[in-house]
C-alpha cells in the first residue's frame, strides 16, 4: 500500500492488523497539502476614480444575486470571484484618502501588497512591481514596511525591457546593480560619520536607513544573481509607441495587464499592483466621444448622461479585468494547475463615490486562488449560511478583515490588520 495512505496494515495468514495513525506522518501530509493549496501569487488593481455603486453591486446577497451591469461583463467568470460592499476602512474622505486603499485607516501604513511580497521572499528577480495606466498622479498605492510610497512605471516598454530584456539589456542592468553597490559602500561610510553625536531621535532615523540598505542589498543581490540565469522568452508584441497619453490610458491598462500576466507566469515576480489613474481625458468610446473627460464624468451630480458615460468607462475596466483573468485560467503554473488557482486578484479603489468624495462602501471583489467564490458578501448584513461573516453583534466588519483573510489565506501568521480582526468566514 502507498506510503501516502494515513493508515497501513500488516497482514499474515492468521490476521489483519491496522496500525496506529501516526501524527508525524499525518501532520507532515496535511502540510504538505495545505502549503500546495496556498496562494503563491498576488496581484491589486486600483482605480482611482471608483465605480458608480448602482452598477458595481448587485441588488441581492448570497450565490443567487442577480448580475449588476458592470458585472456581467464578467458572466464567464461567476464562479471565480466574490464580489465584496459595504465594505471600507472608517477613514477620512476625499481624494488625498484614496491612498489608504492597501493601507487599512492610515495613509502610509505598511501596504497589503508589500506586506505578502516580504512574507513570500520569493527568489524571483523582483520582489514586487508597481505599474500604473496613465499619467502617474500624486496618488500612491503601495508603501513598504518603512512607510515609503513605491515608484510605479507607466511605460509599457521599460517593464517589458526590465522583466525580459536581451543580452545588452541584462549588461546594462548588471552595470546598475553594480554601480548602485558601490555607491551604497559611499553612504553608508557618510552616514555613520554623520552618526556621531547625534540625539537619539536622529540617531533611530538613522538605524531605520541603515536597515533599508541593507533590505536594498540584499535585493541587489538576488538580483545580480538571477541576472546569470536565463531570461525567460516570451512571445509578446509590444506597440510601435507607448500608450502614455492621457487619451490612450484605457490601451495601457490592457497592456499593463498582459505584462502582469508574463511576470506572474514566468516567474519573474509573484506580487504586482495596477494604479488606474483617471484625470481629465475625454475618450472616444465605439466612435463616440464622450461628453466630458473622465474627472468630470466622475463628479456627475446623478446626472443621467454623465453617468451612461462614466460607466461606458468603467466598462472598459471590466472588460480588461475579464480579460486578465482569462488569461490566467488558460495559462499553467509550475505544477500544471491553471494560474487563477494560484493567485489571489483583487480589484478595487480607496474612492466609493467620487461625485461625493466619499471613501465610504468601496467597489470590491476579490478573485482566484481557490477561495469560496460565487457570491455577493455585504458587510451589513447579519452572518448567516448566505453570507457569512466572522463579526459578533455589533460587531461592524471592514474592508481590512478581507485583507486579513487574504493574508491568512497565504499561510501568513496574522490575526489583525489595521484593526480589523474578523476575516470573512466565505473562504474559511
Amino acid at each position: 500500500m502507498p506510503h501516502s495512505k494515513r493508515r497501513g496494515f500488516l497482514k499474515s495468514a492468521t490476521a489483519a492488523l491496522a496500525l496506529p495513525m501516526l501524527e508525524q506522518h499525518t501532520h507532515a501530509g496535511e502540510k504538505q497539502s495545505e502549503n500546495r493549496n496556498r496562494p503563491k501569487r498576488f496581484v491589486a488593481i486600483g482605480t482611482n476614480l471608483g465605480y458608480h455603486a448602482k452598477a458595481f453591486f448587485p441588488a441581492d446577497t448570497g450565490r443567487n444575486y442577480q448580475t449588476s451591469e458592470l458585472l456581467q461583463h464578467l458572466d464567464q467568470h461567476r464562479n471565480d470571484y466574490t464580489v465584496l460592499s459595504g465594505f471600507d476602512h472608517r477613514s477620512a474622505n476625499g481624494h488625498k484618502n484614496w491612498d489608504n486603499f492597501l493601507c487599512g485607516k492610515r495613509v502610509g501604513a505598511h501596504s497589503l501588497d508589500q506586506q505578502i511580497a516580504d512574507h513570500l521572499a520569493a527568489e524571483t528577480q523582483y520582489p514586487s512591481i508597481q505599474l500604473c495606466a496613465g499619467e502617474i498622479p500624486k496618488q500612491r498605492m503601495c508603501f513598504d514596511k518603512h512607510e515609503t510610497p513605491l515608484p510605479m512605471l507607466n511605460r509599457p516598454s521599460a517593464i517589458y525591457t526590465k522583466l525580459f530584456g536581451g543580452t545588452s539589456d541584462r549588461e546594462r542592468t548588471e552595470f546598475v546593480l553594480r554601480s548602485g553597490r558601490s555607491a551604497m559602500d559611499s553612504l553608508r561610510e557618510e552616514a555613520r560619520l554623520l552618526q556621531l553625536g547625534l540625539g537619539a531621535e536622529d540617531n533611530r532615523k538613522l538605524d531605520q536607513y541603515f536597515q533599508s540598505l541593507r533590505e536594498l542589498e540584499v535585493r541587489m543581490g538576488r538580483q545580480l544573481e538571477l541576472l546569470d540565469g536565463k531570461r525567460a522568452q516570451v512571445d509578446y508584441d509590444l506597440p510601435d509607441y507607448d500608450p502614455v497619453a492621457p487619451t490612450l490610458m484605457l490601451e495601457c491598462e490592457q497592456i499593463m495587464l498582459d505584462m502582469i500576466h508574463l511576470a506572474l507566469q514566468t516567474d519573474a515576480t509573484r506580487v504586482a499592483t495596477l494604479f488606474i489613474a483617471g484625470l481629465g481625458q475625454v475618450f472616444t468610446l465605439d466612435g463616440r466621444t464622450l461628453r466630458a473627460g473622465y474627472h468630470a464624468l466622475s463628479h456627475h451630480g446623478n446626472d443621467p448622461d454623465l453617468i451612461r458615460d462614466l460607466v461606458r468607462v468603467e466598462t472598459e475596466h471590466i472588460r480588461c479585468f475579464a480579460r486578465f483573468l482569462s488569461n490566467l485560467k488558460e495559462s499553467k503554473d509550475s505544477e500544471g494547475r491553471p494560474l487563477l488557482d494560484s493567485t489571489v486578484v483583487l480589484i478595487g479603489t480607496g474612492m466609493g463615490d467620487a461625485s461625493r468624495h466619499s471613501n465610504r462602501n468601496l467597489p470590491t471583489l476579490v478573485a482566484g486562488a481557490g477561495l469560496g467564490h460565487g457570491c455577493h458578501v455585504s458587510a451589513t448584513q447579519k452572518s448567516g449560511a448566505e453570507n457569512p461573516a466572522r463579526a459578533k453583534p455589533g460587531d461592524e466588519l471592514l474592508l481590512g478583515d478581507v485583507y486579513l483573510s487574504i493574508m491568512q489565506r497565504f499561510g501568513m501568521e496574522v490575526d489583525s490588520f489595521s484593526g480589523a480582526k474578523h476575516g470573512i468566514s466565505a473562504w474559511s
